[in-house]
């Protein structure tokens, strides 16, 4: 999980109508084979995360675990959600690769303001 940047991603998926929220709608989503990546809050039930994982696995969908359910609906534009699955493929790997992005740029700000202390 990195910045607001991701929660902003997913909120452009919602609104181009690319995102399905709720336990039911993702499931649904990853039997369908519509579902191109599922994101569950980290505060998600045990159940939760058996079931959605499981389904992920069988149904060979990514699956990303971050933000309170709280971030994840605000994102969206709702109430607390727990998942969220994207259903177009350029989002999903825009999200995806937010949520992956390295602190490269922290470490580069870090190093060339330690290079200006010597």
């Amino acid at each position: 999980m990195t910045t607001d940047r991701t929660l902003g991603r997913i909120g452009l998926a919602m609104r181009a109508g690319k995102v399905v929220t709720g336990e039911d709608g993702v499931l649904e989503a990853i039997r369908a084979g519509t579902a191109c990546l599922v994101v569950m809050s980290a505060d998600a039930s045990a159940r939760t995360r058996k079931v959605i994982e499981d389904k992920c696995r069988s149904g060979a969908v990514t699956l990303l675990t971050g933000y309170s359910r709280y971030e994840l609906g605000a994102a969206v534009g709702k109430p607390e959600r727990v998942l969220l699955a994207v259903t177009d493929r350029g989002l999903a790997d825009l999200i995806r690769g937010g949520w992956t992005e390295p602190s490269e740029v922290e470490d580069i700000e870090q190093t060339g303001h330690e290079g200006n202390q010597g």
